[in-house]
């Protein structure tokens, strides 16, 4: 049995995905956490507290607690503006370990500002530390230019962790690339290890009564987006595309927009749906664009079962859970050819591949679906196989756990060398 701690400065495995700071990380850390101990491990997460009411220790799940490391004001807070509070972030990891030592065999942190906040404390008592960035500096600026907005000391950052770290999770092959070529990584340090979906929360069920659980038309075509409400996620594309569908293909096919920091519909009203519900408008499909709102977990399945298709259409993708939960749905996706939709997506086998901000393209393999309803359902079929083969979260854990295997020895020799040191310096002191 290992004692892990993940670290997830931003993201709460608590936290329902969706709303803007709260999508993959999330789901990621809550996932990875239960199967870790599910397979026998016991699992401390980190993150920050953001609710003045959140107890520090939580028992939340048999063998996982979560820790609210008190960083900030306990409030939420952009993700972009959170660094200046990761050394009291760090502080705390340090005190923590520090009564409580012996206790983590491996330190798994998630995103550039949780790995800062880690380096103290790993530093000290000679634990291994894993590193997954879920999105990277150089390659986000490339696509956002100045619309990025963490400060610019992330890259450097980044770097440093890149050296520093004992092993480096690549979600994807183009992730492993993008640290190799912009951060100068070792590859022998880097294991790939993509994410997952939940085998009994997503799963095959039939259209007909998912449309009528959700109040859908039984027969229009219909297009499913899910996700995070931010311009980088391309819902944009997504809409130009339906109306580009309805007026060169005669389509008249229907989109359902899942996401947002709000349930109902009567409350969203965030600058990001201001502009998607000005695209729609303008691009004429104001009456075919349903805004959902953030929608629990257990009903997600629901909307994938009731889409004739799913559309994802980001500029960037570190890896891209929802694409995974589609196929294990048995829905055929539409991925734009970035980052990890690439390595989940089959062009021509589970869905289609099309190039991001090109709503032409999207919008001929939509009608082309929309018209060969056969290989739609072969589409599906295969990428549920594919998906069960490939992107279960148990099977995530285990190669997690392989990966943290080869520096758990090392970190058991260096406690033995602190308890060692600790023991000698009481003798002296006497």
């Amino acid at each position: 049995m290992r004692t892990i701690a993940l670290v997830s400065e931003h993201a709460s495995p608590l936290a329902p995905p969706g709303s803007v700071d709260s999508g993959g990380q999330n789901i990621y850390v809550a996932n990875l956490a239960r199967e870790l101990a599910a397979q026998g491990h016991r699992v401390d997460v980190f993150t920050r507290q953001d609710d003045p009411s959140q107890p520090r220790t939580l028992a939340w799940q048999p063998g996982i607690r979560v820790i609210h490391v008190p960083a900030g004001p306990a409030r939420p807070i952009p993700k972009e503006s959170l660094l200046p509070y990761m050394g009291q972030f760090g502080e705390f990891l340090l005190n923590y370990f520090r009564n409580n030592w012996p206790i983590y065999d491996i330190v798994h942190a998630n995103f550039f500002m949780s790995g800062l906040a880690c380096l103290p404390a790993t530093r000290e008592f000679g634990v291994p530390l894993v590193m997954t960035f879920h999105a990277l500096d150089r390659v986000r600026r490339q696509h956002q230019g100045s619309a990025d907005r963490f400060p610019a000391e992330r890259y450097a950052i980044e770097l440093e962790l890149v050296r520093r770290a004992e092993k480096l999770i690549a979600e994807c092959p183009q992730d492993l690339e993008d640290l190799v070529e912009h951060y100068g990584a070792d590859p022998a340090k880097i294991d790939i290890i993509p994410c997952g979906f939940e085998a009994q929360e997503f799963t095959p069920m039939d259209k007909t009564a998912a449309r009528l659980a959700l109040g859908w038309d039984p027969e229009r075509f219909s297009v499913l987006q899910l996700g995070r409400m931010v311009p980088r996620k391309g819902v944009d594309n997504v809409i130009q595309a339906l109306g580009v569908l309805r007026r060169r293909h005669g389509v008249d096919a229907k989109l359902y927009v899942v996401g947002g920091d709000a349930s109902k519909p009567d409350d969203l009203s965030t600058p990001e749906l201001g502009r998607l519900r000005d695209i729609a408008a303008q691009a004429g499909v104001a009456d075919t664009v349903e805004f959902c709102g953030r929608r629990d977990r257990e009903q997600l399945s629901l909307f994938y079962g009731a889409c004739d298709v799913f559309v994802t259409t980001p500029w960037y993708e570190p890896f891209g859970i929802t694409p995974v939960e589609a196929m294990a749905c048995a829905r055929p996706v539409i991925g734009a050819a970035v980052g990890g939709i690439r390595s989940t997506v089959v062009d021509g086998k589970t869905g289609y591949l099309v190039p991001p901000r090109d709503p032409e393209a999207l919008a001929d393999r939509l009608a082309y679906l929309a018209t060969h309803a056969q290989t739609a359902q072969r589409l599906g079929r295969n990428g549920l196989r594919r998906a069960q083969k490939m992107f279960t979260w148990s099977g995530v854990a285990r190669d997690m756990l392989r990966a943290y295997a080869g520096l758990a020895q090392p970190a058991m020799a260096s406690r033995r060398s602190h308890y060692e040191r600790t023991a000698e310096e009481a003798l002296a002191a006497k």
